[in-house]
């Protein structure tokens, strides 16, 4: 992996939205907002701003101009620059060609999961699945919406690939569920507890 100037995935999205039209902060806080971006990448009217300095130090984007409505505050208004182009391209095929090592909490939460009871464990993992169930019919939700408003497949990808790892997060979930079954009473006699599945 390459080390960037600006490495937090909200100053691509930035430098998406810029490639596009110029805009000012709040306006990109918005746009974020409306196309649902906000499900795919963390972040709020802070970082926002704090990214597209960033961006503006590294030279990717630059101040097209400053404007005032009325009694409002002064908003700036940025474009992307012709290295915020390469940098956006470039990005993105990194990410798109090569596999990362990410560090989702549930594998930490996994690999220390000993530490709870299996009698404790159970519940939980049906806790779990309830809560996939939830995200799976908002994102399916959300796919239909826009299909039946017209949007092209191109800009559903990133929720039918949310749908996919749900559905593989689901089916793993249901599979442990079946293995504790067999570990169940060693793991909780460490734990000085009688095995209670459920």
């Amino acid at each position: 992996m390459k080390r960037r100037q600006v490495g937090n995935l909200l100053g691509l999205a930035v430098l998406s939205y810029l490639s596009r039209a110029p805009m000012h902060p709040y306006e990109l806080s918005k746009t974020l907002r409306n196309h649902g971006d906000a499900r795919s990448i963390k972040f709020n009217h802070g970082s926002l701003y704090m990214v597209v300095q960033q961006l503006a130090k590294a030279g990717f984007v630059a101040e097209q101009e400053v404007n005032r409505e009325g009694a409002r505050p002064e908003r700036t208004v940025y474009q992307i620059t012709d290295a915020g182009r390469a940098e956006l391209r470039d990005w993105l095929r990194e990410l798109v060609g090569e596999p990362q090592h990410e560090y989702p909490a549930f594998v930490s939460a996994l690999s220390m999961i000993a530490a709870l009871s299996p009698n404790e464990v159970v519940p939980l993992l049906g806790n779990r699945l309830d809560g996939l169930a939830a995200q799976r019919a908002e994102a399916s939700h959300e796919i239909q919406q826009a299909e039946q408003q017209g949007v092209p497949p191109l800009f559903l990808i990133e929720e039918v690939y949310r749908l996919s790892l749900i559905d593989a997060e689901v089916a793993y979930v249901h599979d442990l569920l079946a293995r504790i079954k067999e570990w169940g009473p060693m793991w909780a006699e460490a734990h000085g507890e009688e095995f209670k599945p459920e």
